[in-house]
C-alpha cells in the first residue's frame, strides 16, 4: 500500500505594512487641517498678502523701475514727489521708491536668513536639554538664562562695531543671540513630548539619543519650529532696523530701511516727509505681516493638536 505523501502548503504572503501608510495619511490630514484653519484667519492671510507683495516689490521691483542706487546725485538732494521721482529724493539725490526697493531685500534677508540661524541653534539646544534632563538640561537653561540676562542690543552694537556691519557679519550677529527663546520653547515641548509613547518605543527598539531628536522629537515639534520662525524674523528685521537707525547697519552702497530712517530723520523737522514716512510704512507692514502669520499658525497648529 503506496504511502500518500502531501506536500507542506506553501505559506501564505505576508500581509504588507500599512502603518506607514497610515501614518503618512494621518499625517498629511493633520497638515490639511492646519491649512484650512489658517486660511480660515483673515489677518493671517492678509499678513501673506503683504509679506508676497513686498517679497515681489523688493525682488522684481528693479527689474520694471530703474533707478541709480549706486552714485550720489547732489543735484536733486531733496526733492519733493513729483515727475521722474514719485516719491522724492532723498538728501544723497537717490530715488525714494528705488531705495525703499534695495533696502527691502537687505532687511528681508538679513532677517529671513537670522531668524534661520537662530531657530536650528535654539531648536538643537532646547531639544537636547529637554532629552537629556537633569545636570545636562539645568547647566544649558542656566547659559540660557545668563545671556538672556544681557542687554540684547548693547552687545550686538558692540559686536557689530568691533568686527564689521556687512550683511554676512549681521546675520550671523542677529542668528546667534538670538536663539535664546526658541531653545526655552522647543525644551518645554520635547519634556512634553519625551514622556509620550512613541518615543518609549524608540527608546526599547534601541534608538539613539542622535536618533530620538532627529527622527522623532524635532518632527513632532515642527508646529511649534514653524510657528516661532515668523516672530524670529520679525524681530530680526526690527533688530536690524535698530542698528541701521543707530548707524550700525550695513554700509554703503548697501542700505537698510532702518539706516534709510536714521539718514532722514533730521529732515522730517524740515518737511521732507516722503524720506521717512514710505519706508517707515514699509517696515511696519512688512513686521506686521509676520506677526499677523506667526498668530495664525499658532492657532492653526493648536486646533490640529486638539483634533489629532
Amino acid at each position: 500500500m503506496s504511502a500518500i505523501i502531501e506536500s507542506p502548503a506553501s505559506p501564505e504572503p505576508a500581509a504588507a505594512p500599512v502603518a506607514d501608510a497610515g501614518d503618512l495619511q494621518a499625517t498629511t490630514s493633520a497638515w490639511k487641517l492646519t491649512l484650512r484653519e489658517f486660511l480660515k484667519n483673515k489677518m493671517a492671510v492678509a499678513g501673506v498678502a503683504i509679506l508676497v507683495f513686498f517679497v515681489l516689490f523688493c525682488w522684481l521691483g528693479p527689474v520694471f523701475y530703474h533707478s541709480n542706487q549706486e552714485t550720489t546725485d547732489l543735484l536733486n538732494t531733496d526733492g519733493a514727489p513729483g515727475p521722474g521721482h514719485p516719491l522724492g529724493t532723498d538728501s544723497n539725490g537717490f530715488d525714494i521708491i528705488g531705495r525703499i526697493m534695495l533696502g527691502g531685500q537687505t532687511s528681508l534677508w538679513i532677517g529671513f536668513a537670522a531668524a534661520v540661524i537662530a531657530t536650528v541653534i535654539g531648536t538643537l539646544w532646547g531639544a537636547v536639554a529637554g532629552l537629556l534632563g537633569g545636570l545636562v538640561d539645568a547647566t544649558l537653561m542656566r547659559v540660557v538664562d545668563i545671556l538672556l540676562a544681557l542687554p540684547f542690543l548693547l552687545v550686538v552694537l558692540i559686536i557689530s562695531q568691533r568686527y564689521g556691519a556687512n550683511t554676512w557679519g549681521l546675520i550671523i550677529i542677529l542668528g546667534v543671540f538670538s536663539w535664546l527663546v526658541p531653545a526655552r520653547l522647543i525644551r518645554g515641548e520635547v519634556l512634553t513630548l519625551k514622556m509620550r509613547d512613541f518615543v518609549s518605543a524608540a527608546r526599547v527598539m534601541g534608538g539613539t539619543n542622535s536618533r530620538l531628536i532627529f527622527r522623532h522629537l524635532i518632527p513632532n515639534a515642527m508646529g511649534t519650529v514653524i510657528v516661532n520662525i515668523t516672530f524670529q524674523i520679525a524681530d530680526a528685521i526690527l533688530a536690524l532696523a535698530a542698528l541701521g537707525y543707530l548707524n550700525f547697519g550695513v554700509r554703503y552702497p548697501n542700505t537698510d530701511w532702518g539706516s534709510q530712517l536714521g539718514d532722514a530723520q533730521s529732515n522730517l523737522s524740515n518737511g521732507y516727509w516722503w524720506e521717512v514716512f514710505p519706508v517707515g510704512i514699509a517696515l511696519v507692514l512688512v513686521v506686521m505681516a509676520f506677526n499677523f502669520i506667526g498668530d495664525g499658525l499658532r492657532d492653526a497648529v493648536d486646533v490640529r493638536l486638539r483634533k489629532r
